[in-house]
């Protein structure tokens, strides 16, 4: 549930108060990272990402209608332009041959303390991974994740069972 206090730093965020929108900074910054870091599984570009996600949140704060809860709002703008990234750059990259070792810098399991089942789901496939954190941990409907990353219905449903099926059999072997 959204706070009185989330709800009136939004709006006097919404107005240019800076203050405010620490605040609110402060109190999702952790979360956001989290989401991205799991969709993207680049720390570069988590890093950018999420900076990103707080500049568009600054610059689009007076479109938040209040119909949602606005940590919903906010990690739906992040999803967003997380995904949005993403297709870029592989676009980019899909004009050059690179072997597999000279892809993007990868997620290092030693520079965060992240969590057992975080550290698997990094491992997952690109879109594997997307899907799972999208359903699972954001509770998006497979409708919205197909629409998002341009597949259908059912491969979202495949994708959400086979990393399922993959984190389970990876925690079963630790």
């Amino acid at each position: 549930m959204q706070s009185a206090t989330d709800s009136d730093d939004v709006l006097l965020a919404a107005q240019g108060d800076v203050q405010a929108f620490q605040r609110l900074y402060h109190l999702h910054i952790r979360q956001v990272y989290g989401l991205v870091l799991r969709l993207c599984a680049d720390r570069s570009l988590a890093d950018d990402l999420v900076q990103e996600v707080f500049v568009q949140l600054w610059q689009k704060l007076d479109s938040f209608r209040g119909e949602a809860k606005f940590s919903s709002w906010l990690y739906r703008v992040a999803t967003n332009i997380c995904l949005t990234e993403m297709r870029k750059q592989k676009r980019w990259f899909a004009k050059f041959s690179f072997g597999e070792n000279a892809s993007s810098e990868q997620f290092d399991e030693g520079a965060l303390d992240i969590s057992q089942l975080d550290k698997l789901i990094l491992k997952l496939p690109e879109q594997t991974r997307q899907v799972f954190v999208l359903h699972a941990l954001q509770g998006e409907s497979h409708q919205q994740i197909a629409d998002w990353l341009g597949i259908a219905v059912g491969t979202s449903k495949a994708q959400f069972h086979r990393a399922r099926k993959r984190l389970e059999e990876w925690l079963e072997d630790e």
